[in-house]
């Protein structure tokens, strides 16, 4: 596993290191590196590294909007304090990727890029209606993450494009979320996942956002299961039909770590919880 190591000193220099077909970025490396040494890719001639551009470095506040650079350690993320205090579902996410060692290398859009259907940090980042800005030899671009991912390990990324930035919207007041997740054990990849957003008023949701992980080839948004909740109060047999609804929309696999029945259970016993009121609500990953 030999390659030329190239530390890139500006977003410009990495973009022309990485125009190359054979030439691979690295920021944390914590899902690359664990690829290549287990043989999963191929491995490039050239790994360029844009761990300390400063452009991918920043966590700002920016017209309503929480601009965080795709070269952000998690464990800098995670102990934001808008993060924290806004985004209660992408922390509840972050706060059970890895270990804090893993938290400490890993980067937020290392771990969007990587595109496994498990990503923890995919559907918060979905129900926030995140935007990724992307930078390539022919330009710059944003795009929904709802139109990110393609398929496991597949994202709409161009040969020599880097993701330079995740922006998320700050909720408005009286905002809710929630993520849960089931793993076989601690700092596993997770067996399924469920992010809510949505805001409850006179007892009814509100602009309602669901994403599922771990149960179809990408992080998904759940939109019938949207659709059919859009307005309704809060009700035992409301939130049944719905749970049914979103066992519908998920397409999972049996493997390892559960099989097809206990992922599509697990979406409908997460939408319940989710969207209890806080006080019946469980915190946390299930």
């Amino acid at each position: 596993m030999a390659y030329e190591y190239h530390r890139s000193g500006s977003l410009e220099e990495a973009l022309v290191l990485a125009a190359g077909d054979d030439s691979a970025l690295i920021a944390g490396g914590t899902d690359l590196l664990v690829a290549l040494r287990k043989r999963k890719r191929p491995a490039p001639r050239h790994m360029v590294s844009i761990r300390s551009l400063p452009e991918l470095a920043e966590v700002s506040e920016q017209a309503g909007s929480l601009h965080i650079g795709a070269g952000v350690p998690m464990a800098d993320v995670l102990a934001n304090t808008v993060v924290r205090e806004h985004l209660p579902a992408l922390t509840a996410a972050l706060a059970v990727i890895g270990s804090r060692q893993i938290r400490n290398v890993a980067t937020l859009g290392g771990n969007l890029c990587n595109a496994s259907p498990a990503a923890d940090s995919a559907p918060p980042l979905l129900v926030y209606e995140a935007t990724l800005e992307l930078a390539g030899s022919s330009g710059r671009r944003e795009i929904a993450i709802s139109d990110f991912f393609l398929g496991p390990g597949r994202t709409v990324l161009r040969p020599g494009e880097i993701m330079t930035a995740i922006r998320v919207p700050l909720p408005g007041a009286g905002a809710q979320s929630a993520f849960l997740r089931r793993s076989r054990v601690a700092m596993d990849l997770a067996t399924a996942s469920l992010a809510a957003a949505y805001t409850a008023r006179d007892g009814k949701l509100i602009n309602l956002r669901l994403a599922a992980g771990a149960v179809a080839p990408t992080p998904l948004r759940l939109r019938r299961t949207e659709a059919f909740l859009e307005g309704k109060p809060v009700a035992e047999e409301t939130l049944a039909e719905a749970a049914e609804i979103a066992r519908s929309e998920v397409a999972p696999i049996s493997d390892l770590r559960g099989s097809e029945w206990y992922r599509r259970e697990l979406i409908g016993v997460f939408l319940s919880r989710a969207l209890r009121p806080r006080s019946t609500r469980m915190k946390g990953s299930a």
